[in-house]
């Protein structure tokens, strides 16, 4: 992917389950999704985004807080962007991920997690503009921070290698 006149991005960056990403400068940021959901955010104004990757929807101890829960990963994400100068007006949403396979679980905490998303980011007053969820498959994506372009390739199983640091064949 590249910049507005055919730059590359500055840096590549995967972001593991429970981080939270806002870089300040232009980034392809990768993931790897099963269940998890990742949730991309981009100021249309200023063109630049973050991206945040949590694994369950919710939880209500304090105590036990963190970015793997949605709850706490999106709006601490939100808040990352305003910090840095975004206003909620110009941040536009894309959710990904949300797998269920019956294979691995009875649970279809994909669904939980894609509805969370959704209820936050409404709760939050971001419009979410695209959305690639659910089904059976787990989801590689490449996020360009500065031109908010996703890159998603579906696969049928997650591999070791799948997983930064890279190992074998991908």
């Amino acid at each position: 992917m590249t910049g507005a006149n055919n730059i590359p991005a500055e840096a590549d960056y995967f972001l593991k389950p429970a981080y939270i990403f806002v870089p300040s400068k232009p980034t392809l940021i990768s993931t790897v999704l099963g269940t998890c959901v990742a949730v991309s955010l981009f100021d249309k104004k200023r063109r630049v985004g973050g991206m945040s990757h949590f694994k369950y929807p919710r939880i209500a101890d304090p105590g036990q807080a963190t970015a793997h829960y949605g709850n706490v990963a999106i709006p601490t994400l939100i808040n990352m962007m305003v910090d840095a100068g975004s206003k909620i007006r110009h941040l536009e949403a894309q959710i990904f991920g949300g797998a269920f396979n019956p294979e691995y679980s009875q649970e279809d905490v994909g669904e939980e997690n894609v509805e969370l998303a959704r209820m936050v980011l409404k709760k939050k007053g971001v419009k979410v503009v695209s959305e690639d969820v659910g089904g059976e498959k787990g989801r590689k994506l490449v996020f360009h921070s500065e031109k908010n372009e996703t890159a998603v390739m579906k696969v049928e199983r997650l591999r070791p290698s799948d997983w930064y640091p890279y190992e074998g064949e991908r």
